[in-house]
């Protein structure tokens, strides 16, 4: 009490029993609201131990309790919180489902209250016969908001087939976002456009001669060769396969590709720390200073950190009369492409604006693309879905493919937008659901109790005195505006 440690000495009676059939033989007097039997900790103890429990869990549970005087380990906090009972489960109207990954192994079902946004329960597995059975053993549910799942379709169906069931804007998005990448990926031949064009050489500049072919250029050479001559032939993948005796996946990529240039991979020269000091190289190199060691202790005066071989292998192109090897910027991956599509005018980079606008003035089908997400993100960001049917016919005449993702075969026609329909149930709130060496059972014990609210806030306090401004700190302690300062 106080910080200090106190010790209370109760004495009690002890109570015989007379029956020779009970297997007790003596009872221990218990004083209300101190002692319970069989138990080594106050109720009101307990209570807290409880409530720290169900916040926190075991590690983070024991952590504030030791913070407070009462010193638990983590598997004891569990254990006293898989003893609470567990409340009523009142079927809720709006049901969100949604699955989760224990370590990117183990897969389970969560099950969630949307209005209240209270986890109700999980279990192992993403089957549509245990969401069934659980859907008929609560009846009442009116609106399960779910994600693109074709279990779980299957499993609402037969569980509540009166149902309505939505998809939210987050698997809506993420649908729309995987889709988009499929067409970046079909376009893949258009996603170098997005570079700047080449500065062009000056006269008197040396022009760089074209690379030598190296082995895997000549092999991606005589393979585009063949593929192409038995394809023009009108000869299937499979055929073409076994004649050539090479995967159906490599003969399918050489087929689609339209120059043997496509196929070969060639990743750009990464950055070093002497690009900045290229141009100062060209300078010197013009001014008749050839001398590697000369220009590289010009360079250690100017601040470059490098060592002296890094020099000499930048000016060797030099002296056999070509330029500078200088860092190109790689072409958009299409994962990248995609995300300049998805992502919102005001939320983009100024670099990537503008090879997103290159990317769109090359490519017609991406240009329709990105019209249409915009299109859609305007839709989500009012929630009104009274232009979904203009949409759908002009994604059906772009000849794009339709974003499915809910389990259907095309895009279906929602109904009206309902508050409250959002994504509550991911699991990124209460980061796993349960330690490795914690029981199954436990988070039962956590996922429907709100937490606690605060206590009302007193009005018979004085008020606070008034608090000191940055000219008159408190002795020996620095204002929050110098730590500002200092931070900038």
């Amino acid at each position: 009490m106080g910080g200090r440690p106190v010790r209370i000495d109760l004495s009690v009676r002890r109570l015989y029993c007379e029956n020779p059939a009970c297997p007790k033989r003596t009872f221990a007097e218990q004083v209300p609201g101190l002692t319970v039997r069989y138990q080594r900790r106050t109720p009101l103890l307990q209570q807290v131990v409880e409530a720290v429990g169900i916040l926190l869990a075991g590690r983070g549970g024991a952590r504030m309790l030791q913070i407070v005087g009462v010193g638990l380990s983590r598997c004891m906090v569990l254990s006293q919180l898989m003893r609470v009972p567990l409340p009523p489960l009142v079927t809720p109207r709006v049901l969100g489902v949604d699955d989760f990954a224990l370590y990117g192994d183990t897969y389970g079902t969560l099950l969630v209250d949307a209005t209240s946004r209270l986890p109700l329960t999980l279990w192992e597995g993403r089957d549509a016969d245990q969401l069934g059975r659980w859907l008929r053993e609560h009846p009442g549910v009116e609106v399960v908001c779910r994600d693109g799942s074709l279990a779980y379709r299957q499993g609402i169906t037969s569980g509540a087939p009166d149902a309505l069931q939505v998809g939210d804007r987050f698997h809506l998005w993420q649908g729309l976002s995987r889709q988009i990448q499929k067409i970046a990926s079909a376009h893949h031949g258009c996603l170098p456009a997005a570079l700047p064009e080449p500065e062009p050489a000056t006269a008197g500049m040396p022009t760089a001669p074209a690379a030598p072919e190296t082995p895997a250029d000549r092999h991606a050479r005589r393979l585009f060769e063949a593929v192409h001559a038995l394809a023009d032939t009108d000869r299937s993948i499979s055929s073409m396969s076994r004649e050539l005796g090479l995967d159906r996946k490599t003969v399918r990529k050489y087929a689609r590709a339209r120059t043997w240039q496509e196929v070969v991979r060639r990743l750009p020269r990464r950055t070093t720390a002497l690009d900045p000091y290229l141009n100062y190289l060209q300078q010197r190199w013009d001014e008749g200073e050839h001398s590697a060691k000369v220009l590289h202790e010009e360079l250690l005066a100017k601040g470059y950190p490098g060592h002296y071989q890094r020099v000499k292998m930048a000016v060797a192109p030099l002296r056999r009369g070509l330029p500078l090897d200088e860092p190109r910027e790689r072409p958009p991956s299409p994962r990248e492409a995609a995300r300049w599509i998805i992502t919102a005018p005001d939320h983009r980079t100024p670099h990537s604006a503008q090879c997103l606008q290159r990317l769109l003035d090359h490519c017609p089908e991406l240009r329709r693309a990105h019209h249409l997400v915009r299109l859609f993100a305007a839709m989500l960001d009012t929630c009104d879905a009274a232009p979904l049917p203009q949409w759908l016919d002009e994604l059906t005449t772009s000849g794009l493919p339709a974003p499915g993702g809910h389990g259907e075969s095309s895009p279906r026609r929602p109904a009206r937008r309902r508050p409250g329909h959002h994504n509550p149930l991911q699991l990124r709130r209460q980061r796993r659901p349960y330690h490795r060496r914690q029981a199954p059972e436990t988070p039962h014990g956590r996922t429907r109790r709100r937490p606690p609210s605060p206590p009302p806030r007193r009005t018979d306090r004085p008020p606070p005195p008034p608090r000191r401004g940055p000219a008159d700190p408190r002795p020996g302690m620095i204002s929050a505006y110098e730590n500002q300062a200092r931070a900038s």
